[in-house]
């Protein structure tokens, strides 16, 4: 057998485990998400009466100016710290506008296993179910998946979802709102407009790499290599956990998405670019705090592998994304 044969046979080899590994990512995936909601996932407790009711739904029409979404999962320590400087600016903005500007903070309780929920319902009690309220999940979904179920029980005209380490100082948000409100500039309903503002710590990159290792810095240009081949191109930071949409925008992603995990930014800004929706990336201030649940490099390899699995399901068409989905971008 001479080189020539051998080739033959080892590329013959490699097609063929490239054909068996799509079909049967294709037999296995999901065409369309299930979207799992618990009975208790349902309701939320008014604290201060101590009654259940029953949340909203992301199809109704907005009765907020914004909505804040928090995924926390054993967050007790840190979350505090978070809603006080959350609260304490949309308070502000609040009495500022005179009635003009509402708002409501959902905090969503990833399945913790700490006092996450007892912290939320305090903060309920002091400031009305009204403004914050927690969802409690029965089990963890993973941050995509406690995003995706605040988001559909929100009333805002508009909705951010934050982390709840606070990394992200709260004050930005006028920068991705007024990014947003530009993007939507032709609309006269802000809430069925088309648009997704990303907060965005690009701009500190450079400072982040004079104090990593250099294997973690070819990481994390390795992983902004991967989302720009199978993902997201023209984002800078597709991670950063301070994002606003419109209703509508959320209404449609977060229907759509399979991800539930740390790569679901990734999936929602990919199908926001399939489907035309306008996405704008504003510099946000941003500060290291500790605590974080990810694990730099393995959270980076997991997620690398996620951006190549959302690109060869939607490639295979074995990730659709819904018909009806699609027709909300191009109705009004």
């Amino acid at each position: 057998m001479d080189i020539f044969m051998i080739l033959a046979y080892l590329i013959g080899l490699a097609v063929l485990a490239v054909v068996t590994l799509c079909f049967v990512v294709y037999v296995k995936s999901e065409t369309y998400p299930t979207i799992v909601t618990y009975d208790s996932e349902k309701y939320f407790l008014d604290a201060t009466s101590n009654e259940k009711c029953e949340f909203p739904s992301i199809r109704d029409t907005s009765s907020k100016s914004l909505s804040v979404i928090i995924p926390a999962y054993n967050e007790e320590k840190r979350l505090p710290v978070m809603l006080d400087e959350c609260l304490g600016y949309l308070e502000d903005q609040r009495k500022a506008a005179e009635g003009k500007f509402t708002y409501e903070v959902i905090i969503v309780d990833d399945g913790s296993k700490d006092g996450t929920t007892k912290v939320g319902l305090a903060y309920c009690k002091k400031f009305g179910c009204d403004k914050v309220r927690v969802l409690t999940l029965t089990k963890n979904r993973g941050k995509g998946g406690a995003v995706r179920m605040g988001m559909l029980r929100s009333r805002g005209e508009i909705l951010l979802f934050a982390d709840a380490d606070g990394a992200t100082t709260f004050s930005e948000y006028l920068k991705v709102e007024k990014s947003l409100k530009n993007l939507c500039s032709e609309e006269s309903d802000l809430s069925e407009a088309l648009a997704i503002s990303c907060g965005s710590r690009a701009h500190l990159e450079e400072e982040s790499v004079a104090t990593r290792s250099l294997f973690r810095t070819v990481l994390m240009y390795g992983f902004h290599f991967l989302v720009w081949l199978f993902a997201v191109r023209g984002i800078k930071d597709t991670q950063c956990g301070f994002k606003l949409l419109t209703r509508r925008a959320s209404r449609i992603l977060f229907n759509s998405l399979h991800v539930e995990r740390w790569a679901f930014d990734v999936e929602m800004l990919y199908v926001a670019q399939s489907l035309g929706i306008p996405i704008d990336e504003v510099a946000v201030e941003w500060n290291e705090i500790e605590g974080t649940k990810m694990t730099p490099i393995l959270s980076w390899i997991e997620m690398g592998i996620d951006l190549f699995v959302i690109w060869l399901r939607y490639t295979l068409g074995a990730w659709r994304i819904r018909g009806d989905m699609k027709n909300l971008v191009n109705s009004k």
